[in-house]
């Protein structure tokens, strides 16, 4: 895995931890369920249905309660369709989008470090 330079080590090292970007991102994508949302979204606009079940159906309260949170924050837009029944697609807005960097590194580390058995 790629490691980080000199300067970027630095910054880290140097940030306040009060607000900066590392507890901003960590107050985004709280919790597990948050993180998987944006990672299922990264493929495109997806209705609730097809969102719970694609994340290995999470009750329907937490799963409201993420996509809320993150409509509140500008990571994802809800558009609601007057049919009957009411369509609802959520889909990430362009700053939702640019959190795929994040979850790549995620990804990537994941990979590279897989988890053992206690």
């Amino acid at each position: 895995m790629e490691t980080i330079g000199s300067e970027q080590r630095d910054l880290l090292r140097t940030t306040s931890s009060e607000g900066c970007g590392v507890e901003r991102t960590l107050k985004v994508l709280d919790g597990k369920w948050t993180t998987l949302i944006v990672r299922e979204l990264l493929s495109g606009p997806k209705r609730f249905g097809d969102l719970r079940t694609a994340l290995g159906s999470p009750s329907a309260k937490t799963l409201t309660d993420r996509l809320r949170a993150l409509e509140h924050q500008r990571i994802l837009t809800r558009t609601v369709y007057a049919e009957v029944p009411p369509r609802v697609v959520y889909r990430l807005t362009e700053e939702g989008e640019s959190l795929s960097d994040v979850l790549y590194a995620m990804l990537r580390w994941g990979e590279e470090h897989p988890l053992t058995d206690d």
